[in-house]
């Protein structure tokens, strides 16, 4: 199965933040997306890293009804929609929907990605946009499998696995809307992430190298790992403009 867009101007790209979920492995009092990092809350540090993509049309942030923690900020790049669903695909599906009553075009690009993937940088995104820009699929950021893998069975090895093919997804996942629309409504509400629901349509989306700084931040212990990562990053820009 393949499909083909045809346009009479370039396609734009759009990015997708879900970020209505409740956070409840990371053992923090609200929403884990919220928590302060580097002196800001995490969804922050991810919506900057968009902002500095000049490619990136608008972000999109999808958060549950009724959330008001992200204030309306005319000039931002970003807009919040409080219509997330009670699954991730729910909240994805409710997102494509908005953007399209923003302007959005079936053939345009969307590029969803983890609020909670705050350590995400514009290179990345931009490296995911110029990989499949002209995919006929699309693709996703991830990195293939460095550490020997196990399967189990009650709490014990039942056999080590081959990890020569073995990939982690990682976000943004990058793919057309109209057809995103489609595979989510095909795949239904027990998908994961979006390439999954593309791959039930028979497609292969392609896997473009991202970096082991891209993890999700969920559990209580990630929290000092991407505090220190954003605190280094910071000094080091900080470096760099007391030197120029």
């Amino acid at each position: 199965m393949s499909f083909h867009f045809h346009s009479a101007t370039p396609p734009r790209y759009w990015a997708l933040i879900p970020c209505a979920g409740s956070g409840s492995r990371a053992g923090s009092a609200g929403p884990k997306q919220y928590q302060p990092l580097a002196g800001q809350p995490m969804v922050r540090h991810t919506l900057a890293a968009f902002a500095a993509v000049a490619a990136v049309q608008r972000t999109l942030v999808v958060v549950a009804p009724g959330d008001r923690f992200l204030a309306p900020e005319p000039s931002a790049a970003w807009v919040v929609a409080d219509c997330g669903g009670a699954t991730r695909a729910a909240t994805v599906t409710n997102g494509l929907a908005v953007l399209r009553s923003l302007g959005a075009d079936e053939q345009d690009w969307v590029l969803v990605h983890d609020a909670a993937r705050c350590l995400v940088t514009p290179a990345q995104i931009l490296q995911l946009i110029e990989a499949c820009a002209q995919d006929e699929v699309g693709g996703l950021l991830a990195l293939k499998l460095p550490d020997t893998l196990k399967q189990e069975h009650e709490g014990r090895v039942a056999q080590t696995l081959e990890r020569g093919d073995k990939w982690l997804a990682q976000t943004p996942q990058m793919f057309r809307l109209g057809l995103l629309q489609r595979a989510l409504q095909t795949a239904g509400a027990q998908v994961t992430d979006e390439s999954s629901a593309i791959e039930a349509l028979g497609l292969a989306p392609r896997l473009v190298s991202g970096s082991a700084q891209n993890f999700k931040v969920t559990y209580p212990e990630d929290f000092a790992l991407a505090e220190a990562v954003l605190r280094a990053r910071q000094d080091a820009g900080n470096n760099v403009g007391s030197t120029a």
